[in-house]
C-alpha cells in the first residue's frame, strides 16, 4: 500500500468515525483540517450529514466546525507570524513581496474572502500570509470566524434542505462554487475603484 493509497484510506476511515461524535467530531475535524494536517472535504461531508439527519442541531455543527477551524487557524497564524517572510518563502517557494503589498492594501478581503471560499480554492497559504504580514489579530480573528461560519452555514443548509443530493452538488460541482467566489472578488475590487473612478472622474470635469 503507498502513501497515497493509505492517505485516502485515512480520511474515509475519519469521514465514517466522525459522526458518531456529533458536534466534537465536527470540531475535530475542522481543528486538524485547518492546522497542519489537510482532510479535504471531510469536515464538509461530516458537517452536511449530521445536519441532514438533525436539522435542528444545524447552526451547533455550523458553529463547531467554524470555531475548530478558526483554532487551527491560529496556530498556523501564530507560527506564521513568528517565522516571518523567511517562512513564507520557505513553505510557498517564491517571494513574497507583491503578496505582502497585497495583504497590506487588503486585509480583510484578503481573511475573509479565502476563508469562505469552497473546496478545491487553497486556504492555508492565506493563513501563512495574514501571519507573516502582520494582519492585525482582530481582523484575522473576526474574519476568518465570519467568512468559515458563512461557508459552513451555507453547507448545512444545503444538507437540510437537500439532503444526500447536496453532498454530491458539494463533490462534483465545486467548481460552480469557485466561479461564485471569483465573481464576489470582482465585486469587491470593484466597489473598492468606485471612489477612485468618481475622484478621476471629478478631477477631469474640473
Amino acid at each position: 500500500m503507498n502513501g497515497a493509497t493509505f492517505g485516502w484510506r485515512a480520511i474515509w476511515w475519519l469521514k465514517s468515525m466522525l459522526p458518531a461524535l456529533g458536534g466534537l467530531g465536527v470540531f475535530c475535524s475542522s481543528f486538524i483540517d485547518s492546522s497542519f494536517v489537510p482532510l479535504p472535504l471531510v469536515t464538509d461531508l461530516v458537517l452536511m450529514e449530521l445536519s441532514s439527519l438533525h436539522p435542528l442541531r444545524m447552526p451547533v455543527y455550523v458553529a463547531m466546525a467554524a470555531l475548530g477551524s478558526l483554532g487551527g487557524c491560529m496556530c498556523l497564524y501564530w507560527l506564521a507570524r513568528k517565522g516571518g517572510a523567511a517562512f513564507y518563502a520557505k513553505t510557498q517557494g517564491h517571494s513574497p513581496k507583491r503578496i505582502q503589498r497585497f495583504v497590506e492594501q487588503h486585509p480583510i478581503a484578503c481573511v475573509l474572502l479565502p476563508a469562505a471560499a469552497p473546496f478545491p480554492v487553497p486556504f492555508k497559504p492565506f493563513v501563512i500570509a495574514q501571519g507573516v504580514f502582520q494582519v492585525p489579530f482582530v481582523t484575522f480573528l473576526f474574519g476568518t470566524l465570519a467568512g468559515r461560519g458563512v461557508r459552513f452555514f451555507i453547507e448545512g443548509y444545503l444538507a437540510v434542505r437537500y439532503g444526500e443530493a447536496a453532498k454530491e452538488f458539494v463533490l462534483h460541482q465545486k467548481w460552480y462554487w469557485l466561479a461564485a467566489v471569483l465573481g464576489l472578488v470582482l465585486v469587491y475590487f470593484l466597489i473598492r475603484r468606485l471612489p477612485l473612478l468618481r475622484k478621476l472622474g471629478n478631477s477631469q470635469t474640473d
